[in-house]
């Protein structure tokens, strides 16, 4: 055999197309091996895209794409779908700043048919391909991709019972691999087992593919003969295998994901099948690489490991402070032992959020809902009106899928839920799918919500404290950002703080900047350096969206002609937009000058690369305030 890789040769799906088909089996071999090479030095998303090796090679083999449609759902398994439309070369800046983005990105490829980095949205886009297709006359054939743990949520529930009844062509492939970041959790994940352990149903199965094959090309009586057969069979077998059919998608499966020669003859076949079908693959996530296999939610993006090994590579310096997700995590634990109305609820993230350290103290207190952020608010206000206090922990990007339960559920009831948003600011490598843009700007709105943004780790730990006093009524909203914070010692008793209520971080006279949240750090950065230079800062960490602190406000605009804000949210709409409305409501002409993320979606980075681009890091910071003070 050549040591040349078949892979070298393959440019774009149809050089992939040109080989035998038993060479498929050599080339998933070797797309895998390319994977583990490239995500074991630059950090990515891993043992998904290896779960999936073999079904992308089928994919593109028997498909015409791009002008057949694969839709990826989330994108942490479309590594190996890069690699094979026309982006192996640039594969090794994947993640990284102006590099190709981790996920599927229109604008990137045509072969990307749809930019995805949320969950669960595969199906409702390509049913929409679909019936586009249909009403235009096209044989264009149209593939949705979704994991078990996407299948969980609302959305792909609903693009499920519309696609039954639209009957537009359409194929989703259910990679089920009984995991998505943490283990799958739920009624549909017993079900999907019931499935593939049911040997009795295996059996009948393999026997119906074969009759279904043998009558797949005479007439339609025969054809409607086999699938009653099939559908019987089924329903006799297994009492709840219907659950697919009832929804009138034709169920298919389950088959061995990583049958790369079997996938391809599957899906030739499903090919021939109009309307609505769904074929069920069985799947191991990080196939192939016993660590990841093994280790299933640390490989889900284990950052830089040795590919012999498996070994994880920790950084040269080892960060001296805690991640605020951890300082959450230890903090909603402490609360909770003493407070025994307190709950804590996340969609799929209890390892992402760490809320799995008081799942593990207190498993009857703690609940992971699934990737289903609209169920885990409501579930949240369930809790709350009848007599619970939840801390609901959902990323502040994802938190964007719940907002109507957020008004309608939680406000507009007065509800006492405590929405802890997690990496709040831009993510960095994730890029604009992931970055927490709005919340600030969309919570501060809502009537009756308080909102915070904690400076660092004690102030986390205390604004979560107050938020579950008695005193404080309604909801509360926290955000934090992605990654590490400032102090070491922040395991500290708690005290209150009041609400509304900012603090002053550094008096000064020659301009006053108000920053809310981390960014405050930076300012303090800032200052320090222009302290030496002469330049006299006042500072104040605002901590509150909403309510503000309106006496500080009244003070600083009747001392001080330029302001500067500072936020690592939208400019439009967000805190330095509430400092403007209060100028305005009360006749106040200060010049004040908003720092924070512009009116982009900005792309992915390190985050110090990020803050860069935006012009909120301390450098940024500092050259603002020298040329408002004119020095």
């Amino acid at each position: 055999m050549s040591s040349e890789r078949l892979l070298d040769k393959i440019e774009t799906p149809e050089d992939l197309r040109k080989l035998d088909r038993l060479e498929l089996v050599r080339i998933s071999d070797e797309l895998r091996q390319h994977i583990i090479d490239e995500v074991s030095n630059n950090p990515g998303h891993f043992g998904a895209s290896l779960g999936v090796v073999e079904l992308t090679v089928a994919l593109h083999y028997v498909y015409n794409t791009p002008y057949d449609k694969i839709v990826w759902d989330v994108g942490h398994q479309a590594y190996g779908h890069k690699i094979l439309t026309g982006r192996k070369a640039q594969f090794h800046t994947n993640r990284k700043y102006k590099g190709i983005s981790g996920f599927p990105r229109m604008a990137e490829s045509e072969y990307d048919a749809f930019g995805v980095g949320h969950s669960s949205t595969s199906i409702s886009a390509a049913l929409g391909m679909a019936v586009a297709a249909q009403t235009k006359g096209e044989k264009r054939k149209v593939v949705a991709v979704i994991g078990d743990g996407a299948l969980q949520a609302g959305l792909a529930f609903e693009g499920l019972n519309n696609a039954g009844n639209q009957q537009a062509d359409l194929l989703v492939i259910l990679n089920d691999n009984n995991i998505s970041i943490d283990a799958s959790v739920g009624a549909l994940k017993e079900y999907l087992l019931d499935i593939t352990t049911s040997k009795t149903y295996n059996r009948f199965k393999d026997k119906v593919w074969r009759l279904l094959g043998r009558y797949k090309k005479v007439g339609t009586r025969a054809r409607t003969l086999a699938a009653q057969i099939e559908s019987g069979i089924k329903g006799t077998v297994l009492e709840q295998s219907n659950l697919f059919e009832s929804l009138n998608f034709r169920y298919f499966g389950p088959i061995d994901g990583h049958d790369v020669l079997h996938l391809t003859r599957v899906l030739e076949d499903l090919k021939t099948i109009p309307g609505p079908k769904l074929l069920h693959c069985v799947t191991v996530k990080g196939k192939g690489f016993p660590k990841a296999e093994e280790q299933q939610t640390i490989f889900h993006a284990p950052g830089r490991f040795d590919k012999c090994t498996g070994e994880l590579i920790k950084p040269a310096e080892c960060p001296k402070h805690a991640l605020y997700q951890e300082v959450f995590g230890q903090t909603l634990l402490e609360l909770a032992r003493q407070n025994d109305k307190i709950v804590g609820i996340t969609p799929a993230m209890p390892t992402g959020c760490s809320l799995n350290i008081m799942m593990k103290e207190m498993p009857g207190r703690a609940f992971d809902v699934g990737i289903c952020e609209q169920h885990a608010v409501t579930f949240s206000a369930g809790l709350a009106a009848n007599g619970m206090l939840p801390f609901c922990n959902i990323y502040s990007s994802f938190m964007q899928r719940a907002y109507d339960q957020v008004i309608h559920d939680v406000a507009i009831q007065g509800l006492r839920v405590v929405f802890c948003m997690d990496r709040g600011g831009l993510v960095g490598a994730d890029g604009a799918t992931h970055h927490g843009f709005f919340d600030i700007a969309f919570m501060r709105n809502i009537p009756g919500m308080i909102t915070a943004a904690p400076m660092d780790e004690v102030e986390l730990r205390n604004v979560m404290y107050t938020a579950q006093l008695e005193k404080t009524k309604g909801p509360f909203s926290i955000r934090y950002p992605r990654g590490t914070g400032v102090i070491c010692d922040w395991q500290q008793p708690f005290e209150e703080i009041p609400v509304g209520r900012a603090r002053l971080i550094s008096e000064g006279t020659d301009i006053a900047v108000l920053s809310l949240g981390h960014p405050g750090n930076f300012v303090v950065e800032a200052a320090k350096s222009l302290r030496a230079e002469g330049i006299s800062v006042l500072h104040y960490d605002m901590r509150f969206a909403n309510p503000l602190d309106e006496e500080v406000l009244h003070s600083v605009m009747k001392r001080f002609r330029k302001i500067i804000t500072v936020e690592d949210g939208m400019i439009k709409g967000g805190f330095g937009s509430a400092v403007l409305e209060f100028a305005a409501d009360n006749g106040y002409s200060a010049e004040v000058k908003r720092m924070g993320i512009p009116d982009y979606f900005v792309e992915h980075g390190t985050q110090q690369e990020l803050w860069h681009e935006c012009g909120y890091d301390a450098a940024a910071i500092e050259q603002a305030i020298i040329k408002a003070t004119g020095h």
